[in-house]
């Protein structure tokens, strides 16, 4: 017969033990920004300094290291200079993508559209 486990009695996860690549962190946060969540994104930030190290990272953005834990926890909501400013030090940027699959919601084409169509710009 097996032993039960509580789950109390699991240990708590931690992402920033599997952060240890550029690759994964890049993931993460991809998966992170899909879920349109500010205080999501601020806590894997956090994931993501604790891995690298918060006190170079906070260095590394011009922040106290006490700053830098108290925008980067769970239920905080950072201000976009300081999201910039972490993602700076952390050595990521973030990158708009388009949600439809058409050049623009219309389909009208755009001016990126018509320079890649013909081939890049000046022609």
């Amino acid at each position: 017969m097996s032993k039960r486990i509580k789950v109390a009695d699991l240990p708590e996860f931690d992402a920033a033990h599997y952060l240890d690549s550029e690759t994964s962190i890049a993931a993460y946060l991809t998966d992170i920004l899909e879920a349109n969540d500010a205080a999501l994104l601020a806590s894997a930030l956090g994931d993501i300094a604790r891995a690298r190290g918060m006190t170079e990272i906070a260095k590394s953005a011009g922040l106290a290291r006490e700053a830098l834990y108290k925008a980067l926890r769970p239920d905080s909501s950072p201000r976009f200079d300081t999201v910039s400013r972490v993602c700076a030090a952390l050595g990521v940027r973030l990158v708009a993508q388009t949600i439809h699959s058409a050049p623009d919601a219309a389909g009208a084409e755009t001016g990126w559209t018509r320079t890649a169509r013909q081939g890049g710009p000046g022609r």
